[in-house]
């Protein structure tokens, strides 16, 4: 990934914090007949490794699990907030017109290998914690409980899990740092005005120097 200073992001709390809230990230694994690509919501597990490591499951018709061994190298990329971001929005612009469109945004690339999981104490628990995560915010939380043991089981047995033990991670944050402090905050105005609070928090998260 192509990292100019100003964007680059290496603080673990902000990179863990890119891939918690992003969790639907794209894994890239090297097959016999080339590259292939999987999206696959991932969990990070922060204190599994000295980087951490990530789990998550796939279905058991998917080739996937097949075409790769135990130890194989591969990307995992994680996309957070983007969005375009048009020259007009500059207030320099106006004065000088030596300005061009760009897009702004926050990638997590983890780089690490790869370890296919069919024990059930492993499915059960990746399952566990996939739930807890994502159903949080539900009035009633979906537990695992909630389904017939034998249909639990029946699904268990239709996926496999994966692990991949990080070696490796890159961020990149390119939210305007590099604009003066007239034209970045126009952009960030902007961007609230029309909806894209998201984007305009990146940008001052990444601006201030704010984690979490």
């Amino acid at each position: 990934m192509y990292l100019p200073a100003p964007f680059a992001e290496s603080c673990p709390e902000e990179l863990q914090r890119i891939m918690r809230e992003h969790p639907l990230a794209m894994l890239v694994t090297q097959r016999p007949d080339g590259l292939e690509a999987d999206h696959l919501p991932f969990l990070l597990i922060a204190d599994q490794g000295p980087l951490g490591s990530l789990q998550a499951h796939v279905a058991r018709a998917n080739p996937l699990w097949r075409a790769v061994r135990d130890g194989d190298a591969v990307l995992v990329v994680f996309r957070g907030t983007d969005g375009y971001i048009s020259p007009n929005w500059y207030p320099g612009k106006q004065e000088t017109h030596r300005h061009v469109p760009t897009w702004n945004y926050e990638a997590v690339h983890a780089h690490g290998c790869i370890r296919v999981r069919e024990d059930e104490k492993f499915l059960r628990a990746v399952l566990g914690r996939l739930t807890r995560v994502h159903e949080a915010s539900e009035p009633r939380p979906w537990r695992m409980s909630d389904a017939p043991a034998d249909y639990l089981a029946e699904e268990l047995g239709q996926i496999v899990g994966i692990e991949i033990e990080l070696t490796r991670i890159e961020g990149k944050r390119k939210l305007s740092q590099n604009r003066d402090a007239r034209d970045f905050e126009n952009t960030v105005q902007t961007l609230e005005n029309r909806g894209r609070k998201d984007l305009a928090a990146a940008m001052r998260r990444a601006r201030d120097g704010v984690i979490g």
